[in-house]
């Protein structure tokens, strides 16, 4: 046999090995991932709390509505905790799951859970819940309405680029990062803003029960510590998890009934999609697994679209 034979099933043999580690990876990750789904399925079914958290920028995510709709059909939750760890969002993607959970609400109770932040979308949220627990030191608040659009125009004249539009009405496509924006413009957008901004203002109101003339007055987007939001009763109560469930007893929620989470790792999709990930972290393909989503490529803030309700800290 010469010596090109033998390397030639050497580099087989090798090819062999290396599928068969990668078989036995997918069987035993999907296995774990089936083992996770079940378990998650026998404690979903019996009497139990649900735990959701939300966190990062808020957006219009069908995934966590789809979970919260579960959440609200099912009769074994008893009652919800809702933590929230969030500068905020889209106006509309806070509006949404706001609506979601008032309507688990209106059939179990929810406590709003307030971490390290829970500001603008954030806190239209927390207002969701009967009852807004936080930190001595978490801060909320925020309330309000950004409208942003980049201006490029200078820089596309420093390189000579100009751009020429033909447009049905002066305020078709505006504002336009080409040219600034005329003074119709900017009263459309400002009328736009007020109104989305009322609607806010009156959802606090409502939710806090407070005279609007005083939530106007606080909201002007200044941001609160836990213990100043409970002196102007943004919030009902500074405490933690052992205050959560106290809460919940005084609603017929026994202390006894376990928590279960009901985040998004739960789901068997995810279960898989990280599973995949793992696998290729595990193989050196380390980039790819990275960018399985936009998420791991864009900054979340390129990702927002729409009026936005969102606590900034100075610029990037």
């Amino acid at each position: 046999m010469d010596s090109s034979m033998i390397a030639d099933r050497r580099r087989l043999r090798r090819n062999v090995g290396f599928w068969r580690v990668v078989a036995v990876l997918l069987l035993v990750v999907l296995g774990f991932a089936a083992y996770r789904v079940f378990l998650g399925d026998i404690a979903t079914s019996r009497p139990h709390v649900a735990h959701v958290t939300i966190s990062g920028l808020i957006t219009d995510d069908d995934e966590l509505l789809e979970r919260l709709k579960k959440i609200e059909k099912n009769d074994a939750v008893k009652a919800v905790v809702v933590s929230i760890s969030s500068p905020g969002g889209t106006t509309y993607g806070g509006e949404r799951v706001f609506k979601a959970i008032r309507a688990i609400a209106a059939k179990k109770p929810v406590v709003s859970d307030v971490r390290t932040l829970a500001a603008s979308a954030g806190y239209m949220i927390a207002t969701a819940g009967d009852m807004i627990i936080a930190g001595d030191s978490s801060i909320t608040g925020s309330i309000g309405v950004i409208f942003q659009y980049p201006q490029v125009k200078p820089l596309l004249d420093k390189i000579g680029v100009s751009l020429e539009e033909i447009k049905s009405s002066p305020l078709k496509a505006e504002p336009s990062p080409f040219h600034p924006a005329s003074e119709e413009a900017k009263a459309m957008i400002n009328n736009m803003i007020v109104d989305s901004y009322g609607w806010f203002v009156d959802l606090v109101a409502e939710r806090r029960k407070l005279p609007r003339e005083e939530v106007q007055k606080l909201a002007d987007g200044t941001i609160f510590t836990g213990r100043q939001a409970l002196k102007i009763k943004l919030i009902d109560q500074i405490g933690g998890d052992d205050d959560i469930r106290a809460y919940l007893e005084t609603r017929k929620v026994s202390k006894s009934l376990p928590e279960v989470d009901w985040d998004k790792k739960s789901s068997t999709s995810f279960l898989l999609a990280d599973s995949a990930s793992q696998i290729l972290t595990l193989l050196g393909y380390d980039d790819l697994a990275k960018a399985r989503d936009l998420g791991g490529i864009l900054p979340q803030k390129l990702l927002l679209d729409g009026l936005l309700s969102v606590w900034q800290v100075g610029h990037d």
